[in-house]
């Protein structure tokens, strides 16, 4: 390739933020004598057409395990959703602002702790429902498709003087 078609590439592909690594050894030595003192990508060799190298495929092999070795422990998980409840909103007033960002935190804290008991093969989703008290009722529903013998959830409520919460955690296993 001629120096005014790397010049010109370097310069396109500058515009878009990385060098080609057909320049990528001039704007090195730029770089170290100084001359060029922006900061910019480079690129591998093998990253260009034509030097594709085989990549090895990781196959995995079927576990054929069509069910949990061991069951989702409810007990233990509604335990954690009344501790983490209670400890962030029992002294807390409503403030839209704040419970927004309460249902954020509350529910990645669930989620890090119920991962934390090292269930395998169950994703886990946590939904948290922060709402004022004041004279008013809800209703909150969910529906999924799930297997009933291996699929399970669990869910608590909360209660203060200002606000209500509701805590579910539902554990699909992933066969």
């Amino acid at each position: 390739m001629s120096d005014i078609a790397k010049d010109k590439a370097a310069r396109l592909l500058k515009k878009r933020g990385s060098v080609s690594s057909l320049s990528s050894h001039e704007v090195r030595a730029k770089e170290i004598l100084g001359k060029n003192k922006d900061s910019m990508s480079t690129v591998s060799y093998v990253d260009e057409p034509g030097h594709d190298i085989p990549r090895l495929a990781v196959q995995l092999e079927n576990t054929y395990q069509l069910g949990p070795a061991k069951r989702f422990p409810v007990v233990t998980v509604n335990n954690i959703l009344k501790d983490v409840l209670t400890n962030y909103l029992q002294e807390e007033k409503y403030e839209a602002e704040l419970c927004r960002q309460m249902t954020k935190t509350i529910s990645e804290v669930i989620k890090a702790r119920v991962k934390d008991l090292m269930i395998p093969r169950y994703k886990i989703i946590v939904i948290v429902h922060i709402g004022q008290l004041n004279e008013q009722s809800m209703r909150i529903g969910s529906r999924c498709i799930w297997d009933p013998a291996s699929d399970t959830f669990s869910s608590y409520a909360f209660k203060n003087t200002s606000l209500f919460a509701l805590a579910n955690v539902y554990a699909v296993y992933f066969e």
